[in-house]
């Protein structure tokens, strides 16, 4: 064989080998875009898409078909949905509300769990998160703050989080940014806490600080009003996390 074909060949085994690659960004961008399309997805959900911006959040933390998420405190199941749909029916997300929860709160996720639409979602009940197999991504959005209510420590829910997740696996975590160097101050009365002290603590856990995303960041939020006065144009944080 000549050096001519020897290179030739070399160079289309490698373009060959590019495709798959490309292939995939294609397949995670197009399955973000059907998600948000769903047309199980209720429209209280889509009206808060321009003001809360998932397909930037699941596009940050990598969302994929075929992953095993497990999501921390889904509230109403704004992201479950959305998760549920990006990862298709060859992954799966695990919801996981704390041991005790009230039956009206649990009911609010009825209207996921119960659709067959959603079939890949699964509720896990217990003091932390504990999924029956290892997943690829913890999620968790707008509730950081709510592990430090009333005196508690996040420190059983990061260890959690941590024993969850693959090796390599990603910890999401978005909340409602407080003033820089408050701390704690501000989680119960203003529902915010101040990132610095977040990325401190996951890494305390364990993690890896992989990076962080501007796509919610509000220069105009002066961070001393409560996050329910403002309504989805809260400054809010974006950080990504590796095990």
């Amino acid at each position: 064989m000549s050096k001519a074909w020897m290179i030739a060949g070399a160079l289309a085994l490698a373009g060959t080998a590019m495709v798959p690659g490309a292939v995939l960004a294609q397949g995670n961008k197009a399955a973000i875009a059907a998600a948000l399309a769903d047309k199980d997805r209720p429209e209280a959900d889509v009206s808060r898409d321009a003001g809360r911006k998932p397909g930037d959040l699941l596009a940050f933390a990598g969302v994929k078909p075929g992953m095993k998420v497990g999501e921390l405190l889904p509230g109403g199941g704004y992201f479950t949905r959305l998760l549920s749909k990006a990862v298709g029916p060859t992954g799966v997300v695990y919801i996981w509300m704390p041991a005790g929860t009230p039956p009206e709160r649990l009911a609010r996720l009825d209207p996921i769990l119960k659709n067959p639409a959603y079939s890949n979602v699964k509720l896990v009940l217990g003091e932390q998160i504990a999924p029956p197999e290892k997943v690829d991504l913890i999620w968790t959005t707008q509730n950081y703050h709510d592990l430090h209510h009333t005196g508690k420590s996040p420190e059983p829910t990061n260890a959690a989080a941590l024993a969850a997740l693959k090796p390599g696996g990603t910890y999401l975590v978005s909340d409602h940014a407080a003033k820089s160097g408050s701390g704690t101050t501000d989680t119960d009365a203003l529902h915010r806490i101040d990132p610095e002290l977040v990325k401190a603590e996951v890494v305390k856990a364990g993690f890896k600080f992989a990076g962080e995303s501007k796509a919610l960041a509000n220069a105009e939020d002066d961070h001393t009003k409560k996050v329910f006065d403002l309504h989805d144009k809260t400054d809010q944080f974006l950080l990504k996390f590796t095990k």
